[in-house]
């Protein structure tokens, strides 16, 4: 029988597995939306089904998020990435065989939506919380976040390639050999017994949530990232189906997202070191404002593929680099014990927004044929995500000593 190891992971080690734990988690997830049109067609399904699909994907991931964080926090990261990384590649398996719209909502949906709980930010963040030093903790998440957005570059290419040279099925057989990369990594990610074991005050579980769902600044963190959800999942998912409506090739949406992806690396790493030096309720809000300034110079300027790539860039640069500092105030106002629970609830809230997002996408353009209301709508709740993060305060929060019993 092996044992744990007895010496804390060295940082590089933690950045390197998890950085490419979330390539492949959210690299592979990023490139859904290639698969809306040529699954809709094959199967005579209707962009609602498939939108409906996505959505409980994100729904699912927000939802097992805090129970994921909870066992991560309690038994380690490393027994929920094996768990997580097995869910990933049967999912995709079973989405490339589900005929119907249920079977499909519960692979492409449920299954792969529950295996990213455990396999991306919250969980990985929880390892980077206690393995990592304080002030360099954001930098940290930000190189993390930055490897997501750098699978997303690299994925959307090869995806859109394995669909257009072996079909959308085989395609997803593929990539479930991918998601099994997860596991090995893993192991680089397996802690000794005494870093979940943070330093100060111990606290329950329950008080921990009672503390946190307590704190208006926790609150406000969670509106936040709501909107976040919304914004980035509705386009993930509908921006591809959107250019292709108004004329433009299936090349610009692929190009598209692979830029998000290049320039969200760029913005989440510059996103967690500037966390390291200001404040970060001033970041959060900064990046929010700048995205409804996007998307509403995206929607008055004529569509054409130079405005699409400006567009791409410009929200690229500001895709994920919400992840960073919204988890490093996190860590940061109470502490680390429960880094990757705190985190999932905060997440929850995230995919919350995202099943909206999408949801909303896929119901309003059968609805009305057109993705306008949408596209505002996500312009507007970037002004409210702005706003509502202002008042989040970073500072320690203060515990009374209570007594411990022996």
């Amino acid at each position: 029988m092996h044992s744990r190891p007895s010496r804390p992971l060295s940082m590089n080690q933690v950045l390197l597995c998890g950085a490419m734990v979330v390539t492949l988690s959210m690299g592979i997830r990023h490139g859904f939306g290639l698969w809306l049109q040529p699954i809709t067609m094959d199967r005579g399904w209707t962009r609602e089904t498939f939108a409906l699909a996505m959505a409980v994907q994100n729904l699912a991931w927000g939802l097992a998020g805090p129970l994921a964080g909870m066992l991560a926090d309690r038994f380690g990261a490393f027994r929920v990435l094996l768990v997580g990384g097995i869910f990933y590649a049967l999912g995709l398996v079973l989405m490339a065989l589900s005929t119907s719209g249920v079977a499909f909502m519960g692979s492409a949906g449920l299954l792969i939506g529950m295996a990213q709980s455990g396999t991306t930010y919250a969980v990985i963040y929880g390892v980077i919380g206690r393995n990592v030093a304080a002030e360099k903790r954001s930098w940290a998440m930000g190189v993390a976040a930055a490897a997501g957005s750098f699978g997303q570059f690299l994925m959307v290419p090869v995806e859109n390639w394995l669909i257009g040279g072996f079909g959308w099925q085989n395609a997803l057989f593929v990539l479930s050999f991918a998601a099994l990369a997860i596991l090995p990594l893993a192991f680089g990610l397996r802690e000794p017994a005494a870093a979940t074991a943070s330093a100060g005050p111990r606290q329950s579980l329950p008080q921990a949530l009672r503390e946190a769902f307590g704190y208006p600044s926790f609150r406000l963190l969670m509106a936040g990232y709501f909107v976040c959800g919304f914004q980035v999942v509705f386009i993930g998912v509908h921006l591809p189906s959107y250019l292709k409506d108004h004329g433009l090739s299936p090349q610009v949406a692929t190009y598209a997202l692979a830029l998000i992806g290049l320039f969200n690396v760029f913005g989440t790493y510059t996103a967690g070191v500037l966390g390291q030096r200001l404040a970060k309720r001033h970041i959060l809000a900064t990046i929010y404002a700048l995205r409804t300034v996007a998307i509403v110079a995206f929607l008055f300027v004529p569509l054409s593929p130079a405005s699409v790539y400006v567009f791409a860039g410009a929200m690229g640069f500001l895709w994920l680099s919400t992840v960073p500092p919204t988890n490093a105030v996190v860590a940061q106002i109470f502490g680390v014990q429960y880094l990757s629970t705190l985190g999932g609830f905060v997440f929850l809230s995230h995919q919350i927004g995202s099943f909206l997002g999408v949801w909303l996408g896929g119901k309003l353009y059968d609805t009305t044929g057109s993705y306008d209301v949408v596209w505002w709508l996500a312009a507007a709740l970037g002004l409210f995500a702005a706003l509502v993060n202002l008042p989040v305060r970073e500072t320690p929060i203060v515990r009374r000593p209570a007594a411990v019993p022996a």
